[in-house]
């Protein structure tokens, strides 16, 4: 299962209607076109597909969907992730009968736990969840870091399995790879580091670029993994220009922007998000085309 997690993950957005219900019609192009450029596995309900703003039943929906469409040819994995330990554990009963490689768990936000918290936390998770946790470190938007020796010591737990990185810290993440145990995975959660953390020996990323570009940023992630690094940084510079325009409106704002130039999808955002400018529609598509 494991294995499954190599390579390019792609954290999937959530196409929506002008009234902010779920474009399915939109969806299921988006997973055609993701699929369709290579990659490896779908990540659902990340925080690219907006996840804080859709109820349990709505997220349940859209996994299902994703599951029926994709028929088995990708692995999927589950974002379940929060500050109520115990509500996440109630939450995860009801995913035991779904397929899935893994549950995509970002660390607790607002409390700002202690280390020792954080371990807590996710051993709790870990003893009662259905299926293996990626742990996710993003600090940026928890307000906490998950340490290199608090990620070292839940990697020891059999049912966690892999570290999406996204602090932004390549000395932690270097800890991470020199001192993990065998298995334990160490993936990026930034596109525009991933290169680096191949490098250092991590086993791939879950990415954002991957649903506007799946085709060009999995090879890059590939050439990097077959050690041919000279190439795959040439690459990573080339995309340079696009990790900063995911960036220029947020997370997932600006990577809509970039779909609706593309046709895949409109630009739309669920409040308190709000909808990219026009002008970075057209800055996609000069880009793009």
């Amino acid at each position: 299962m494991k294995a499954e997690l190599k390579g390019t993950g792609v954290a999937l957005a959530t196409p929506m209607n002008a009234d902010y219900t779920v474009d399915y019609p939109s969806l299921g192009k988006l997973l055609d076109h993701i699929v369709g450029g290579n990659t490896n596995y779908i990540v659902v309900q990340g925080t690219t597909g907006e996840s804080p703003v859709f109820s349990w039943e709505e997220k349940l929906q859209i996994l299902q969907f994703v599951l029926d469409h994709l028929k088995g040819n990708k692995p999927v994995v589950f974002g379940l992730g929060g500050n109520n330990t115990f509500d996440l554990i109630e939450k995860s009963k009801d995913l035991k009968d779904y397929d899935l490689a893994g549950i995509l768990s970002a660390s607790p936000y607002y409390n700002k736990p202690s280390q020792e918290g954080i371990i807590r936390h996710y051993q709790l998770l870990a003893d009662t969840f259905p299926h293996p946790i990626i742990l996710y470190n993003v600090p940026s938007r928890t307000a906490s870091n998950i340490e290199a020796a608090t990620t070292l010591e839940l990697a020891k737990h059999p049912n966690i399995i892999a570290m999406k990185e996204a602090s932004g810290d390549l000395r932690q993440c270097q800890k991470i790879a020199d001192k993990r145990p065998d298995g334990f995975m160490l993936l990026s959660g930034d596109d525009g580091l991933a290169y680096d953390i191949i490098k250092m020996g991590g086993e791939g990323v879950i990415s954002v670029i991957g649903n506007l570009m799946p085709a060009e940023y999995t090879a890059m992630v590939n050439l990097a993994l077959e050690g041919k690094f000279d190439v795959a940084n040439e690459q990573n510079e080339k995309l340079g220009v696009v990790y900063e325009m995911l960036a220029e409106e947020g997370n997932p704002s600006s990577l809509k922007a970039g779909l609706e130039a593309i046709g895949i999808c409109n630009r739309t955002v669920k409040p308190p998000l709000f909808d990219a400018s026009e002008a970075l529609v057209e800055k996609w598509k000069g880009y793009l085309s």
